[in-house]
């Protein structure tokens, strides 16, 4: 789960850094839907229609659903019905967040991407009956182009923040880690002596991942560091702290523990005593799409409510934590 412990206010605040870069981004957007391919989108029902039909529930994310057994429905408008007239669904993560989408350098194509989420990712396209393109992409720059509509999800660990309620429509939690504390701080296992508060990383280089909100709570809740660096993903964050040029860096605990238990020599541990989490309301992966487009919200939750109510995507992500072991990554 990429989020870390938010107020609103200081949540959207926080922020910032994330939001103006995908908003400068959403500037050069592709061309819209009514014009995707030569496809016409049908007309939608009124504000008021579509409204009292498709909505957001009062924290700012979408939570209810449609049933998707009958594949998009007939009277599908907006991006669900350009998804389905022109037959493939596009969706945009960055695959270096094992297990829950990681590359396989054995396999080619769609393929080499894999974990839980890549998982829901298929089954998504599954359902809708159509094809799936999996668009590799930075993380901020994955936010980015489902913000300004290139692309039509991010399926990618993604956490909920008012901000990005903001400019981006989200669906249910699809996966909820067990700690009561689900971002921390890592650092090296040589200096857990020397780094054991927030305090004691003054003067120190601090990492986080570009577009996160891990990047936003390292800025929350420290002050005082010598430099603040921004990474592209955590797989460079891991090198950068082995090889000693970071010292600290937030990080999920979930996916930073599985790396440090499949990489036992990496020399990497948290500060023991120091966790963020989100406001309850907020807990939980989730997919994300265009904002506004709720009815494709619908949809997508109906594909979680089946994975989460059987227990399919706990599995997968157990099944892939072991197939991430294996890899070691």
């Amino acid at each position: 789960m990429r989020f870390g412990k938010f107020n609103k206010r200081a949540g959207i605040i926080k922020t910032a850094v994330l939001m103006s870069t995908v908003l400068l981004l959403s500037a050069c957007a592709q061309p819209g839907l009514k014009e995707a391919e030569g496809t016409a989108v049908p007309e939608t029902n009124s504000s008021e229609e579509t409204e009292s039909l498709y909505h957001e529930n009062e924290f700012g994310f979408v939570d209810e659903s449609m049933d998707v057994s009958g594949g998009i429905p007939e009277n599908a408008e907006g991006r669900l019905f350009i998804i389905r007239e022109r037959g493939y669904l596009t969706v945009a993560t960055e695959p270096y967040y094992s297990p829950q989408e990681f590359i396989d350098p054995s396999l080619e194509g769609e393929e080499q991407y894999v974990g839980a989420d890549m998982e829901l990712a298929r089954l998504i396209a599954e359902r809708m009956g159509v094809e799936l393109r999996i668009v590799p992409l930075d993380f901020s720059d994955a936010l980015a182009s489902v913000a300004n509509g290139t692309n039509d999800l991010i399926i990618s660990g993604v956490s909920f923040t008012p901000a990005r309620a903001g400019i981006l429509e989200m669906s249910k939690g699809y996966h909820f880690t067990d700690e009561t504390a689900n971002v921390g701080i890592l650092i090296r296992e040589e200096d857990r002596d020397r780094i054991r508060s927030e305090e004691d990383l003054a003067g120190k280089n601090l990492a986080a991942q570009s577009g996160s909100v891990q990047e936003s709570l390292l800025a929350e809740h420290v002050m005082n560091y010598r430099q603040f660096r921004r990474f592209n993903n955590m797989s460079e964050i891991y090198t950068a702290l082995e090889k000693g040029e970071v010292d600290a860096a937030a990080a999920d605990i979930e996916t930073a523990s599985i790396y440090i238990s499949n990489n036992p020599g990496c020399g990497l541990t948290f500060i023991e005593g120091i966790g963020y989490s989100l406001e309850e309301q907020y807990w939980g992966d989730r997919i994300a799409g265009p904002k506004d487009e709720l009815m494709l919200m619908y949809f997508v939750n109906g594909v979680i409510d089946e994975v989460v109510k059987d227990g399919t995507y706990e599995a997968w992500f157990d099944e892939y934590t072991d197939y991430a072991a294996r890899l070691g990554v």
